[in-house]
Formats: C-alpha cells, structure tokens, sequence
C-alpha cells in the first residue's frame, strides 16, 4: 500500500511539472484572464472564518470544493447549504451533500448558483438605457467521490460542469478538481494539496453573434454587410494549485483547537498564503479567525471571523449554523451564512 500511495505522490508531483512547463508558473500575475472568476470564490462559513485555510482541514460538507479527498473522513449521510453575500449586491447559493458508502468511499453532489440583479441596456446613443435589461448568470454543477486508500491516505476527485450566461450569449466547460489529505506519523499533523478547475476553455457565443458589419456607415456605395462574428474568444478557467498543513493544538475533553496554513498558486494571480484557525468549546462553539492572500500585493482581502454552534437531536442526527465576515478593504466585506444537517 505504501508503494501506491509513493506513485499516486509521484503522479501529482509530475502532474504539477506539466502545469508549470505550460506556463503555469509566471513571474506575470494574469489578472482578469480566466473566465468564471466565481470559481474562485471559496464555499462554506467555517472555511472562510479560517482565512480559507482549509486545504489540509477539509472534513465537511465543503470540502468537495476546498480538498474532494476530504469528504473520504466524513461518515453517514450529510448536507449543507450556504448563502454568500458577494460584492456589488451579488449573492451565490451552494448546496452540497455526501453519501458514505462504507469500505467504498464517500460520493457528494454539488451546486452553485449565482444571484445578480438584473441590468439595464445602455448604449453610447442612450447612456439612461434603452428601456431592455439584462441577466447574469454563473453555474457549476459537480459530482464529488473520495476513498480512503489506508487509515491515514484519502484521496478525492471532483469533476463538474460550468456554466454561464451574458444577456442572449453563453459559455460552458467541464473541469476536474483532485485532491489528496494526509494524516502524516507526526502527532496533530495534517497535509493537504489541491488542484481546482482543470478543464476546457470557455468562449461566449450563440446564435446571434454573426452578424453583417458596415465598417462605415456614413459613406455610400461601399460594402455594408460584411459578415463578421462577435463572439468572445477562448478563455481558460482559474487553475489553481494548493498545499497545505493543519495542526491540532488542542484536542480532548470536547475541545480542540486547531491552525492551518495554506500556500496557493492560482493561474491568474501572484502566490499567496492563507491562515487560520478554529477553537471548539465542548463541541458546541466554534470560535474562528483568520488571513486570507498575505503577500499578494493590491489585494483587497484581509481578516476574516466566523463562529458557529453545533446542536445535537435524535440519535445521530445534528445541525450546524456557521457565520463568516471578510474584510474586504475598499469593496468593504463578504459575508457567509451555512446551514449543516447530519444524519
């Protein structure tokens, strides 16, 4: 077993090579050079109360985003839905659920959902508006599965389908997210690496975007229907590589308190590192703090805190509700609502 999980590292450690051979790793930050930026976006309260140090952590609902190995430690049936208040009044919905199957693993399903305010038609002739509005739309929808190759090895994979849509045009794609966690001998240690949104390219278009161009109306006699087409060009998806390590401080008697450091390496940005942690009172309080993006520079993330509480009912059955606040400099703050049921 140990010589799988030698060549399963080997694997990964070659897969990021390649990534860096095709230009991965760059000294030029990209920014605003991927499409579906919302994939970027981390799930669930208790992660981003942790800085979204939560690589190397990853064992609840939202770990099929953060780290899909994660779920592999996850036992019964169980549920999550969260609510993020983005910025310029942009929500997104995430729902989530896993199934464990014993011996065979754990399987989750996975969905996200934008919520943007419709907006008005404008051209140069009619700054006011036209009196037409338009819609915004993103989407990505995943199916999550997750074995435990020892008692210390998991290994997760998420493939998904995104979506999204401008006005009359739209772009979709299919991506993979993979992870592994890693319960190393050391007492309270924990590994994680990621790789999210490994896919095709996504280019807006649709039927309406060829269309018969005059170069220059004013001017007759010259050719006023030149085919054209105005779709968008081929855009790659936010890749992004994570490794990161939890340690647990304090674990007994109900409480516990752990810290976690992650290191990302996304596409379309500069490196940065993320910390955190999480002090639990007899498993019932969730106290949590954090530091999203410390040495990205220009970057308008900064403190996140969280908090939440676990109620015990029936048997097995639980409930958990979770708050996160960032800071989000001069976008002011995000906000993040989680309703867990186990059971």
């Amino acid at each position: 077993m140990k010589s799988k999980i030698i060549k399963i590292f080997s694997l990964l450690v070659l897969f990021t090579s390649m990534l860096s051979a095709q230009g991965f790793v760059s000294n030029v930050s990209k920014r605003g050079t991927t499409a579906a930026p919302f994939l970027s976006i981390g799930q669930g309260a208790r992660a981003l109360a942790m800085g979204g140090a939560f690589v190397a952590i990853a064992d609840d609902q939202s770990a099929m985003y953060w780290n899909p190995a994660g779920i592999a430690d996850l036992s019964g049936n169980r549920i999550i839905f969260d609510h993020t208040q983005w910025i310029a009044d942009i929500n997104y919905n995430y729902v989530g659920a896993t199934i464990s199957l014993g011996s065979m693993g754990v399987v989750g399903l996975n969905f996200t959902s934008s919520s943007i305010p419709e907006m008005n038609v404008t051209t140069v002739d009619l700054p006011g508006g036209t009196g037409e509005t338009f819609g915004v739309s993103d989407g990505v929808f995943g199916v999550t599965y997750a074995l435990k190759l020892t008692d210390k090895f998991s290994i997760g994979f998420n493939p998904k389908f995104i979506y999204q849509k401008i006005w009359k045009m739209s772009a979709s794609a299919i991506a993979l997210d993979m992870g592994v966690k890693y319960v190393t001998p050391f007492k309270g240690i924990t590994l994680g690496m990621s790789i999210s949104n490994f896919g095709t390219k996504m280019r807006l278009a649709d039927a309406s975007t060829p269309v018969l161009y005059d170069p220059d109306p004013l001017t007759s006699g010259n050719n006023s229907r030149i085919p054209a087409d105005i779709r968008t060009d081929k855009w790659t998806l936010p890749l992004n590589f994570k490794v990161g390590i939890a340690y647990d401080v304090l674990s007994g008697g109900g409480n516990r308190l752990v810290l976690a450091v992650d290191a990302s390496h996304p596409s379309d940005n500069y490196e940065s590192v993320d910390v955190g942690g999480e002090y639990v009172v007899n498993d019932f309080v969730f106290l949590r703090g954090g530091y999203k993006s410390l040495f990205l520079a220009d970057s308008e993330e900064g403190l996140t805190l969280g908090f939440g509480i676990k109620q015990a009912l029936i048997g097995n059955t639980a409930v958990t509700v979770d708050y996160a606040y960032e800071d989000f400099s001069r976008l002011k703050n995000v906000q993040k609502f989680s309703v867990g049921i186990i059971f």
